[in-house]
This record gives C-alpha cells, structure tokens and sequence, in this order.
C-alpha cells in the first residue's frame, strides 16, 4: 500500500515475487526462518536469468553508501559474496564461543536458527563464496565503535546482552535514522490522508 506512493516520491521501480517453497526440500514452518529461507535458497529461481548480481538488504539494514560499488564489486566468479562475521568487540567473545559450538551442531536442519547466516558458513568450502569488505556489514553488537566510522551498512542486529528494541537502537546508534524514520511517517500520514 506505501511502497507505490514510496516508489512515486523517491523515483524507484519495484516489482514483487513470488516462490512456492519446493515440496521436495525440508519445509519451514516459522516465518522467519522462511524469509532467511528465500533470500538464500531460491535466488536463481526468483529472479530472471538476465538479472547478473541481486544485492540483499535486510529490512533492518541502514545503508549509507552507494550500493554501485557493491554491485560494481568482483567476486572473480563466485556465485555469492558474504560479509565475514565482525568480531572485533572483545566483550562479545563468550558469544563467540557459543556460535562455535552452535555452528559443529547446525548440521540438523530443525536446528539451524539463523539459517541465512549459518547455511552459508557451513557451506564455505562446497561453493565459492567471495568475502566482501568487512565495512559492508557494520553491526554493533559484534563490531567494536572504532570499525563504525568506515561502515557503508549498518545492521541493527540483535544484543543478547540489552535485548534493546531495534527502533530504539536505530535512534541511537545511527544518527540519521530520526530523519529517515520522521519523513517516512510523514508520508504515511498524507498518504492517508488522500484515502
């Protein structure tokens, strides 16, 4: 209802798509887990052939640069590039630990929780993935403040320390978010009005 008026006032085009999950492969029930399924499994089935590179923004992803270079990237024949996991904020290393763990007993898929993180890890050596610069993925809780400053995304990811609500965390870790946040209101708000 909002992405036309969206598309109209930012001057973008848009088409939405539209996959059954193949009976043949194990089915996900939970909601999330089927989004995180779809944007890993079947990008060469939704998306024409012509179509070279497909670019993945999480919803809860701030971009703050131009996404050409990102697409302009070579991934010298690698049919996917991923960020590595950001690591760098030491207080977060107990985590780590437990995602080590986690990953050696991922392999059953009922347990893989973060399926769109952690299918394409463990297929790191079965299928050529390029590793993109690491300030394409910026994320606080893992990723220490200094590493911020180069970041072209930054994704709110959760904090299993806070359990900060991601709109809250948006206001504060990215300073433009209130602007964006306060003129995408506005737009709801006369697009209502027009009804």
């Amino acid at each position: 209802d909002v992405i036309p008026h969206m598309a109209k006032k930012y001057g973008f085009n848009y088409e939405l798509v539209q996959y059954k999950w193949p009976r043949w492969l194990y089915q996900q029930t939970e909601k999330q887990r089927i989004i995180w399924g779809y944007k890993i499994l079947f990008l060469d089935v939704l998306f024409p052939l012509a179509v070279d590179k497909i670019i993945f923004v999480d919803a809860d992803q701030i971009v703050r640069s131009d996404l050409k270079e990102l697409r302009d990237l070579d991934l010298n024949g690698a049919p996917y590039g991923y960020t590595p996991f950001c690591d760098s904020r030491k207080e977060m290393d107990g985590y780590h630990r437990l995602r080590g763990q986690y990953q050696a007993l991922s392999q059953d898929p009922n347990s893989l929780s973060n399926l769109d993180q952690d299918l394409p890890n463990n297929m790191i050596h079965q299928v050529a993935i390029k590793s993109l610069p690491q300030e394409w993925l910026w994320c606080e809780t893992w990723c220490d403040d200094e590493s911020k400053k180069k970041a072209k995304t930054i994704d709110l990811c959760n904090n299993p320390q806070t359990k900060e609500p991601k709109l809250e965390a948006a206001a504060r870790i990215v300073p433009e978010w209130v602007d964006y946040d306060s003129e995408i209101r506005k737009l709801i708000q006369q697009i209502e009005k027009e009804k």
